[in-house]
């Protein structure tokens, strides 16, 4: 196999640019809440960034608990959305169960800053509610810095 100056150029910035490993999210429903921990346990080890771009709803917003805050961002399409845990419907015939012990368990990771958003707005319910890019959101974490 003949290796061309072209192909050894491209190998040589590769190898001497540092990985950078940014979780974007940007359309993430939730889902899971073991998985998300995991997930994000594996960021935060990994001291990797974290963008928000976009929709992080439900289990997602398990983030700010879970990765540090200064490792957070969110850029101006953000939207983040809380809710009650509940049940996997496929265990409970299709019919939305809320989890007590699931819902202490999220409140249970959040920071206070988070915590304070949502008991000012009537707490956590089978609604999700929202919060859009703007100064309500940059209580909890801050806007991207234009180079992230």
């Amino acid at each position: 196999m003949r290796i061309t100056p072209l192909a050894l150029l491209f190998l040589s910035v590769l190898v001497a640019s540092p990985a950078r490993a940014d979780l974007h999210i940007t359309r993430d429903h939730g889902g899971y809440v073991e998985e998300y921990k995991t997930k994000y346990k594996r960021i935060r080890e990994r001291k990797e960034r974290v963008i928000i771009d976009g929709i992080c709803n439900s289990a997602c917003t398990l983030v700010f608990g879970i990765v540090p805050m200064n490792k957070i961002c969110v850029t101006p399409k953000a939207s983040v959305g809380f809710h009650q845990a509940y049940y996997d419907k496929a265990f409970t015939f299709g019919i939305k169960v809320t989890s007590a012990e699931g819902t202490s368990d999220l409140m249970s990771y959040y920071p206070e800053t988070v915590k304070d958003w949502i008991r000012r707005n009537g707490g956590l319910t089978t609604e999700m509610k929202k919060i859009k890019n703007g100064k309500e959101l940059w209580k909890i974490v801050d806007p991207c810095p234009e180079e992230w």
